[in-house]
């Protein structure tokens, strides 16, 4: 059996990898993998690109951005094949991020059909769990999800401070939605009726 080249051309990463050539292209222009030319100006990739390509695929599959990716893999080693210990000090330094990045997604998973604090108050349980969007004083987006998560480009292992809403007024609070109002009676919040 012949002796693997150390070298491979695009097509052939493209077949091993099983990323289009387009698409290692598009790797190579954001300078996430690097590859070099033969006098004939064909790419030649060294064999470590296949677990750099990997490394991507998978990022990018559980939704972490291209620039977070860029930026790993920017602290391996470019003029050698990385080690294991490259990969596990890369994994370690990820591990936080992948941790909140795991907290996120079940808290989706787990709230997406009850309020979630965006200020929609389009579901019943909105005009209970959000009066008045009380929740849009502690920012934008879906505040009850995103409460304790760090936000978009911040440190994975410092946590966010949370905000606690106002408890509702003990008046009725009515909420307003396209064709219908919400109202909750002060003596007992789980009590409501559409009017």
């Amino acid at each position: 059996m012949p002796e693997p080249s150390h070298t491979l051309t695009v097509g052939q990463v493209a077949q091993r990898s099983g990323v289009a050539v387009s698409a290692l292209h598009f790797y190579e222009a954001k300078g996430l993998i690097s590859s070099t030319r033969t006098s004939g100006n064909q790419r030649r990739y060294s064999r470590d690109v296949l677990r750099r390509v990997a490394f991507i695929r998978f990022a990018q599959r559980v939704g972490v951005p291209l620039a977070e990716i860029r930026a790993a893999l920017a602290s391996l080693p470019e003029q050698r094949t990385p080690t294991r210990a490259d990969w596990a000090r890369l994994s370690a330094e990820w591990r936080a991020r992948l941790d909140a990045r795991i907290v996120a997604l079940q808290r989706l998973r787990d709230n997406l059909a009850d309020c979630i604090g965006c200020g929609c108050l389009s579901l019943d349980r909105c005009a209970l769990a959000n009066p008045h969007d009380v929740l849009a004083a502690s920012g934008p987006g879906p505040r009850r999800l995103l409460a304790g998560l760090p936000a978009v480009g911040d440190d994975p292992a410092r946590p966010v401070p949370t905000g606690t809403p106002p408890p509702p007024a003990d008046g009725p609070t009515t909420v307003s939605r396209p064709g219908r109002t919400a109202q909750t009676t002060g003596t007992d919040p789980g009590r409501h009726r559409e009017a």
